[in-house]
């Protein structure tokens, strides 16, 4: 959720600074998660070009001589380099000065030569600001507007843009007013917001309206005729923008307006677009729209929509449609103001795969209060920007709201959470969030808000008061201490477990949790196929017997990374397995796999030549470095061959405690076991058996940093690069990991090459790059882009060229 401070300043009235609004933020709750101060927009300042001379090696290029003030350059006119068309004498315009960054171009500017003639700044266009995509020419200001102040200043610029994270449960917080409700009711200021004047209207609306879908909880229509819409004001412009959103026009800027003013969602329709009547109803099998996104979207039957004669005209309370968008020439439209139903909402969502400000609002439940106040504010807003004449709104569908009633002992605050609060502040505070609070004795009597659907019971206004009067008030207390000495907390095997995990993950190992079933093939394979260990009702025919071992699960999910283009995997697992229906046969394991080249070296190709296949060596060192995690000794151990049977009977072992303990086992698996299981390629493994390792001594230990992995599959790119023979492999390494660091993991020379096809004293060098995405997964369009800017990077760091 983004807003701007003056955008708060609209409900809030403090004299609080930046810094104390962020604070008491996310001291409340409502965590604050970045705050662009726009300095970025300081050292800009307006300039006048004074006269403006032909370039004399360029016929596209000017020569300008620009008044910047007398604070700069001691008042003398500076030389100026100018290639936009609407460069001449007389303009007003925006100055970038040496040393200064402009974001647009992602460069810090320097006194450079264009052609031969020195060039001391740059007058910018919008875009070079990032304020529009307009480029055609530099920003051509007033006459009037003053030399040498700064642009921002006269702009309006220097205006915080604050980011915050929100919790489900908040979702008053997601408009500015429910924001700005929370920090008055923390002492941060009054809280302003004016009251929604109600609007009657005159006349019908003229189009019939029938709700037939059990999602819509109500829904209101009016009809706003004789509207002349365009470009929407610039203080409205400056606040979407701000935020990250496109202004479009004045009808649909207004509807995202309140979407973030208020939290209240709504929709324009172009009234002479819509044929026949409106009906909000669920979609039929195979009905499709075409949204304002440009997509076109198959709806499954039972999604919600609002739909004319001709058919689906808006995906409800999510996306409306292309065909009845308003545009510059729509002269009547309809104002759409709806309550829907959340988990319908939020199940259309993921279904389609929409993600929308709307969405984001209706599946976490809006003010049902506010539905018609929500009409008549924008209907307001339209008259005042649009003009035109208001109709008589057309309410259909509600489910009327009946708030609800909480009694709060006054005794409960201080029982809950170890805070004595004086009773007159816990009213105050509840009565700024809007529950209505009044005395009842010892006790407060208040109406759960509209706007608060988590609100359940004296315990949810116990949380809201502490929230608000501070939850660093709460001051740590240590727990009362025990006549003895404390024991250690965790037991022998959890910490063995743990220590194994964490040996194996710095080894490169992935761990796995597999299923403690296998099929019967599977169980006979590894030793295993015990008629006592039969499940009575297995969940498929091939999940019929317990395990054995971890070992076949491990090697099934190397089979399915092969399967799916990754080839190269070390997997392990630390768990139980069953060798009898008695407690005695259940053991503690940790057992792990390696497939293909995912050896000690790491998986892959190199420029030296490939990586050497897993073998039973690899193996063994994974078995010896966990009996070392665990604290036992190697120097304690022999090994014997071979292994059990379903390992190589020439490349597997066992290590053994004494002449009869077995430990562990290792070794490369028997090819009859592998074709058991449908898996194919080098494949070596082994079991350490947790229970049999002794009681290892103590001794001091270092914690070890949390592993963090990605859930998401990792995706390669290979990448062939001709540079000059003089160019280090390792620039070329270091210039794409650099292209984004928040995806690409690592980056491996594997192929390096020199010959007359490529040119005298030129390489080719081959890279493969790993992306390893972190929140989801990445779509082909923007594997594209992560490429093209690795290509970018290389070609700016190397002057290389990509290999056609």
């Amino acid at each position: 959720m983004k807003f701007t401070l003056s955008w708060l300043k609209d409900h809030l009235e403090t004299e609080a600074s930046l810094a104390e609004i962020c604070d008491k933020l996310t001291m409340i709750g409502l965590e604050v998660e970045s705050v662009d101060d726009r300095a970025v927009f300081e050292p800009f300042r307006i300039a006048r070009v004074l006269s403006a001379a032909q370039h004399p090696d360029a016929d596209r290029l000017k020569l300008l001589s620009v008044d910047a003030g007398p604070e700069v350059n001691g008042g003398k006119p500076l030389q100026i380099v100018c290639g936009a068309p609407n460069a001449r004498e007389g303009l007003v315009g925006v100055l970038a000065l040496p040393g200064v960054y402009v974001p647009g171009i992602d460069t810090t500017l320097a006194v450079g030569k264009i052609r031969g003639v020195e060039s001391f700044g740059m007058m910018c266009s919008e875009r070079e600001l990032e304020l529009s995509e307009e480029h055609d020419g530099i920003i051509d200001l007033p006459a009037d507007a003053p030399v040498g102040m700064r642009y921002a200043d006269y702009a309006g610029l220097i205006d915080p843009v604050i980011e915050i994270n929100l919790t489900p449960n908040h979702p008053d917080a997601t408009g500015v007013a429910g924001i700005a409700r929370d920090l008055a009711a923390a002492g941060l200021g009054r809280l302003k917001t004016p009251e929604v004047p109600r609007i009657e209207g005159e006349g019908e609306v003229g189009v019939s309206l029938h709700v037939t879908s059990a999602t819509c909880l109500g829904f209101a229509l009016r009809r706003v005729s004789c509207v002349r819409n365009g470009p929407s004001p610039e203080w409205l412009q400056k606040r979407l923008k701000a935020i990250g959103l496109r202004p479009i026009n004045a009808l649909v800027d207004v509807t995202n307006y309140l979407t973030f003013d208020r939290g209240r969602p709504l929709h324009v329709f172009d009234a002479g677009k819509v044929a026949g009547a409106l009906t909000v109803r669920d979609a039929g099998e195979g009905e499709t729209i075409l949204a304002l996104d440009q997509r076109e979207y198959t709806l499954p039957a039972g999604t919600c929509v609002i739909a004319d004669d001709k058919g689906v005209e808006s995906i409800a309370g999510i996306m409306g449609g292309e065909h009845s968008g308003c545009d510059e020439a729509t002269t009547e439209v309809l104002i759409e103001s709806a309550l829907w139903e959340p988990l319908d909402i939020a199940r259309t969502g993921r279904t389609l795969g929409i993600i929308t400000d709307a969405r984001y609002r209706f599946e976490r439940g809006v003010d049902p209060a506010f539905m018609e106040p929500g009409l008549d504010l924008a209907t307001q807003m339209v008259l005042d920007l649009c003009g035109g004449t208001a109709s008589k709104r057309v309410v259909e569908g509600v489910k009327a709201f009946e708030p609800k009633e909480v009694r709060l002992p006054l005794t409960e605050f201080e029982r809950l959470t170890g805070l004595s609060i004086d009773a007159g502040e816990q009213e105050r505070i509840l009565g700024v969030l809007g529950f209505q609070p009044r005395r009842d004795g010892d006790a407060l009597v208040c109406t759960v808000a509209s706007w608060r659907p988590d609100v359940d019971g004296k315990a949810d206004l116990v949380e809201e008061v502490m929230r608000l009067h501070g939850v660093d008030e709460i001051r740590p207390a240590p727990l009362a201490s025990h006549a003895a000495v404390n024991g250690r907390i965790l037991t022998t095997a959890q910490i063995r477990d743990r220590a194994a995990r964490r040996a194996l993950a710095a080894r490169g190992m992935v761990e796995c949790v597999s299923y403690s079933f296998v099929s019967e093939a599977e169980a006979k394979a590894f030793g295993g196929g015990d008629a006592a260990l039969k499940l009575a009702n297995p969940i498929s025919a091939d999940l019929s017997d317990m395990r054995p071992s971890v070992l076949p699960g491990l090697i099934a999910a190397a089979g399915r990374n092969a399967a799916r283009g990754y080839g190269d995997t070390a997997l392990f697992e630390v768990a139980g397995i069953y060798q009898s229906d008695t407690p005695d046969g259940q053991k503690r394991v940790v057992g792990g796999i390696r497939r293909g080249t995912a050896g000690m070296d790491g998986p892959g190709r190199f420029w030296s030549g490939n990586s050497a296949a897993v073998s039973v060596f690899d193996a063994k060192a994974d078995a010896f470095a966990v009996l070392e995690a665990v604290g036992f000794p190697a120097d304690k151990l022999t090994i014997e061959a071979p292994a059990s049977a379903w390992y190589h009977p020439g490349r597997s072992g066992r290590i053994k405690l004494g002449p009869k303990v077995v430990i562990a086992e290792f070794g490369e698996f028997h090819p009859t076991v592998l074709k058991t299981l449908d898996v194919s390629g080098p494949l070596c493994g082994f079991e350490v058996f947790l229970d049999k390792v002794p009681e290892p001594k103590k001794k001091p230990t270092r914690t070890k940093p949390v592993l963090t992995l990605s859930p998401f599959q990792p995706v390669r790119r290979d990448f062939a690069f001709v540079v000059d023979d003089r160019v280090e492999a390792g620039r070329i390494v270091r210039a794409a990991e650099g292209a984004d660091k928040a995806l690409v993991s690592e980056v491996r020379v594997f192929d390096v090459f020199a010959g007359a096809a490529l040119g005298e004293a030129r390489k080719s060098v081959a890279i493969e790059v790993t992306l390893a995405p972190a929140g989801r997964t990445l779509t082909e369009e923007e594997l594209e882009a992560v490429s093209a800017k690795i290509v970018a990077g290389v070609e700016k760091a190397t002057g290389a060229t990509l290999r056609s």
